[in-house]
C-alpha cells in the first residue's frame, strides 16, 4: 500500500517529467535533493536513470515556463524582482557609499538558470587543476582536474555551430572538438549579430589583448565571442529545467515537488559506526507560516540549494565558530560553512560621445585579459608584490579562526602561483547567522578590510606609471593612436584620486556569481565538503552546487556547474552500483582539425597566460579598471 504525504502546490501546472501538482508525495525516497536549480536538477535526472533508484527534489520556488524560455527576457522582461527571485540584498556596505546592494538569485524551477544572462562560457584548465591540487590525498580529487571536468562539462553540452554568414560577421573562432555534441543542454552562438560586435576582437587585439582562438578549451583568455544557452532549433533558453526534465518520459521513480522549501535535516539520534552523524532525512514546508511536514532518505540527502546554505546552519546544527551562542547544540564545528564567499565585479566606465552608439546591444562579447595582456614586463614584480600581501591578507581576515586562515592560504597560494591572472577581484564575505535561518534571508557582510571595495589604499598614486590610465600594454603606442582613441569623445576627463575612489564606490560591482561558501578544501584549511562532495563529519549528506568551489574561476558558472554535477552523480552511482568513482580522463583533443586553429597552450596554462582569477591584495583595483575601462566592455 502507498503511503503518502500532502503539500499544497501552487505551481501552475506545465509539462515535466516528475512535477508533482497533485500534492501527493511518497514518505521516503533514496536521495532526497534540497533545491530544484542547476545542480539538483541534473542530479535528479541522472541519479532516476537507475530504475531502483527514487529520487526527490524539493524546490523552495514555483515551476513557471512562459517567461523563462525568451531569451530576451533576461534584459527586457525579466523574471528579477518578482515572486521567482529571491531578491537577496546586502547590508549597507560602508565602502559601497554605505549602500545596500541588490544580489538577485532564481526562486523557480530551474534556479538561476531560469533567469540568468545564458552566458555559457568555461574557466581555464589552470584553474581547475588548481583546485584538484588543493585536495593531497583525497582519492576522488582526480574527478575535479581539468581533464575529468572538461569531459563532464562536453557531456553535458550540444554545441551548434554557428553559420557562416554569423561566423564571419562576428569573427568567430572556436575548436569544434572542444564542444559537446550530445548532451542535454543546447548551446550556440547568437542567431543575430550587431556589426559593431564583429568590431570586437579586432579592436582588443589592436590595443594588445589578441583573439583567443578557443576560449572553451582550456585557455579562457583573450577577446571572443561568447556561446550562449540557446536551444536555436526554437531559440528558447536551454536550462537545467528544459534541457534534464522536461524531455524525460515517464519515471514513476523520479519526484519534483515546488513550494516545497527545506527547514532542516533531520539527524539520527546516534551516529554511525565510524562515530559520523547520519540524516534520517528533511523538514520543509510551503512558506514560513505552513505546517512542517518531512521525508525520509534511505541513502542520502543531498543539498543543492546554491551558496545560500549557510543560512540553514542552525537548522543543520552545524556551528560555525563565528556565531557563537546561537544554536541550541553543536553536532559537529565546521567553522568555513559561509565564510569564503566569493563573487566577481566589475566597474563600468561612462563616457560622452558625439558618435552614434550601439549602447543597446549587449551581451555578445566578452574579453579576459591576463598579468602579461595588461602589465607586460612589469608581470613578474605583480607577482611578487601580491606574495608579499599574503600575510597581512590572511590574518585581516574575519573570523580569525586558525582553519579558515589555512584555507585562505591555500587558495591565495594557489592563486599567485598557479593562475595569477587577475580579471577582478574576489570580495570575500560572511554570511552571518540569525533567529529563523531556515526561512529568512541572511545579511551579506564584506569581512576582507582589502576587498576591491576599499577604494583609496588600492588606487595610489596619479605618479604612479602603472595605473588604470597607463597600463603598458593599454595605452596607445602613437599620437595618431592616442587621436583615433578619443575620437567621438565630447569632454576628457582627468580623474584625481579621490575622484577615481568616488567613482568605483558608485557601482554595483556585484557580478552576481556567487560561490565558495561550502569550500571543497583539507577539513583543516577549513574545507565543508571532502572530493566526494559528502560534508565532513557526516556519513550521508553531500553539497552539490557552486558553493562547494574553493576558487572563483574567471568565468560565468554555469558550465562548470554543468560539468560538476555531472562528476557528483558519475561519483554517487558509483558508490552504490559497486564500480569505481571516475577517474581523470584523458579528453578529446582540444586542438587538431577544427573550424579555426587551436590555441598552442590549450589545456596547459602556465603562470604568464593562464586564466584570470581576482586576487586579493593591494593593486587590484587599478588593474580591474584598466580592465574593464579599455578592454572588457560587455556590448
Amino acid at each position: 500500500m502507498r503511503t503518502a504525504l500532502s503539500l499544497l502546490s501552487l505551481a501552475i501546472p506545465a509539462l515535466g517529467a516528475g512535477i508533482v501538482y497533485n500534492d501527493q508525495i511518497d514518505a521516503a525516497y533514496d536521495f532526497v535533493i534540497a533545491g530544484g536549480g542547476l545542480a539538483g536538477l541534473v542530479l535528479a535526472s541522472r541519479l532516476s536513470e537507475d530504475s531502483n533508484t527514487t529520487v526527490l527534489v524539493l524546490e523552495a520556488g514555483a515551476s513557471v515556463t512562459y517567461r523563462a524560455d525568451i531569451p530576451g527576457n533576461a534584459y527586457y522582461s525579466s523574471l528579477l524582482n518578482t515572486d521567482y527571485d529571491w531578491q537577496y540584498m546586502t547590508v549597507p556596505q560602508p565602502n559601497a557609499g554605505n549602500r545596500v546592494l541588490p544580489w538577485p538569485r532564481g526562486k523557480v524551477l530551474g534556479g538561476s538558470t531560469a533567469v540568468n544572462g545564458l552566458y555559457l562560457v568555461r574557466p581555464s584548465a589552470i584553474e581547475v587543476d588548481a583546485w584538484s591540487q588543493l585536495l593531497p590525498g583525497q582519492s576522488s580529487a582526480a574527478a575535479w582536474s581539468w581533464a575529468s571536468l572538461f569531459e563532464a562539462m562536453k557531456k553535458s553540452e550540444t554545441f551548434t555551430e554557428p553559420s557562416d554568414a554569423i561566423k564571419n560577421a562576428g569573427r568567430i573562432q572556436y575548436d569544434v572538438t572542444s564542444h559537446g555534441r550530445s548532451g542535454p543542454l543546447h548551446y550556440a552562438y547568437p542567431g543575430f549579430i550587431v556589426p559593431v560586435v564583429g568590431n570586437w576582437t579586432s579592436t582588443l587585439d589592436w590595443v594588445g589583448i589578441p583573439p583567443s582562438p578557443d576560449a572553451n578549451g582550456g585557455s579562457g583568455w583573450g577577446a571572443f565571442i561568447a556561446t550562449s544557452s540557446i536551444n536555436p532549433s526554437n531559440w528558447t533558453r536551454s536550462y537545467s529545467r528544459s534541457a534534464y526534465i522536461d524531455p524525460l518520459g515517464p519515471r514513476p521513480n523520479l519526484a519534483i515537488l515546488p513550494n516545497a522549501t527545506v527547514t532542516k535535516i533531520i539527524w539520527a539520534p546516534n551516529n554511525d559506526g565510524n562515530g559520523k552523524k547520519v540524516a534520517q532525512g528533511v523538514e520543509f514546508a510551503a512558506s514560513r507560516g505552513a505546517p512542517r511536514r518531512s521525508v525520509t532518505a534511505r541513502k542520502e540527502v543531498i543539498l543543492a540549494g546554491g551558496h545560500w546554505k549557510p543560512k540553514y546552519r542552525d537548522a543543520f546544527w552545524y556551528r560555525a565558530q563565528a556565531s557563537p551562542g546561537r544554536f541550541r547544540d553543536t553536532l559537529y564545528e565546521l567553522p568555513g560553512v559561509g565564510a569564503h564567499l566569493q563573487d566577481h565585479i566589475a566597474t563600468e566606465v561612462v563616457f560622452r560621445t558625439t558618435a552614434e552608439t550601439a549602447a543597446s546591444i549587449r551581451g555578445s562579447a566578452i574579453a579576459y585579459a591576463n598579468i602579461t595582456d595588461l602589465f607586460g614586463d612589469w608581470a613578474p614584480t605583480f607577482q611578487e608584490q601580491v606574495r608579499a600581501n599574503m600575510s597581512d591578507n590572511v590574518n585581516a581576515l574575519v573570523p580569525n579562526d586558525p582553519r579558515v586562515k589555512a584555507g585562505y592560504q591555500a587558495v591565495y597560494e594557489a592563486t599567485t602561483e598557479k593562475i595569477l591572472m587577475s580579471q577582478a577581484g574576489q570580495p570575500l564575505c560572511n554570511i552571518p547567522s540569525r533567529k529563523d535561518t531556515s526561512t529568512s534571508i541572511p545579511p551579506i557582510l564584506l569581512t576582507h578590510p582589502s576587498s576591491t571595495l576599499d577604494t583609496f589604499p588600492i588606487l595610489g598614486t596619479l605618479d604612479d606609471p602603472r595605473r588604470p590610465e597607463t597600463c603598458p600594454k593599454a595605452r596607445p603606442n602613437s599620437t595618431s593612436q592616442r587621436k583615433h582613441r578619443r575620437r567621438g569623445i565630447s569632454r576628457r576627463i582627468r580623474p584625481n584620486r579621490r575622484r577615481m575612489g568616488r567613482m568605483v564606490e558608485r557601482q554595483d560591482p556585484n557580478e552576481y556569481h556567487p560561490s565558495c561558501t561550502m569550500s571543497m578544501l583539507p577539513e583543516e584549511q577549513a574545507g565543508v565538503v571532502d572530493a566526494d562532495l559528502r560534508m565532513y563529519g557526516t556519513s550521508n549528506v553531500r553539497v552539490v552546487d557552486s558553493s562547494i568551489y574553493p576558487i572563483q574561476f574567471a568565468a560565468h558558472l554555469m558550465a562548470p556547474t554543468y560539468g560538476m554535477a555531472e562528476q557528483a552523480a558519475s561519483i554517487i552511482r558509483a558508490q552504490y552500483n559497486g564500480v569505481p568513482p571516475p577517474a581523470s580522463t584523458v579528453p578529446t583533443s582540444a586542438s587538431g582539425s577544427a573550424t579555426q586553429t587551436a590555441n598552442p597552450n590549450n589545456g596547459n596554462g602556465n603562470n604568464t597566460n593562464g586564466g584570470v582569477v581576482g586576487l586579493k591584495n593591494n593593486n587590484v583595483l587599478w588593474a580591474a579598471l584598466c580592465l574593464m575601462a579599455g578592454l572588457v566592455m560587455v556590448i
